[in-house]
């Protein structure tokens, strides 16, 4: 399972391996969901919100309520988001940090 940060930061798989933004993950991986949407961090602030889900459901209607808001949409659910940004949790043996 890969941590918080790797998980926000990744950009995208290689087999079993995550690859992980290090640059970004770096800068702006201990910030919290709604520091990295105000940052303009959408889609990282989103897996944030996605990676937290399963242990609490607020950090995603905040950011969902956020987002709508800078962006003039109406989404009501995070499915409908993770098809946006192009988010899912993937079961991987490591991250590789570039």
């Amino acid at each position: 399972m890969l941590s918080r940060e790797d998980f926000v930061f990744t950009i995208g798989y290689d087999g079993a391996s995550a690859i992980v933004d290090g640059r970004a993950k770096k800068q702006y991986g201990k910030l919290s969901t709604m520091e990295l949407a105000e940052e303009g961090l959408y889609r990282s602030a989103f897996a944030s919100a996605f990676y937290e889900m399963k242990k609490d459901e607020g950090p995603m209607k905040e950011f969902i309520r956020f987002f709508n808001s800078k962006a003039g949409t109406s989404y009501t659910k995070a499915e409908e988001l993770q098809r946006l940004f192009g988010v899912n949790l993937e079961e991987v043996s490591r991250a590789i940090v570039l």
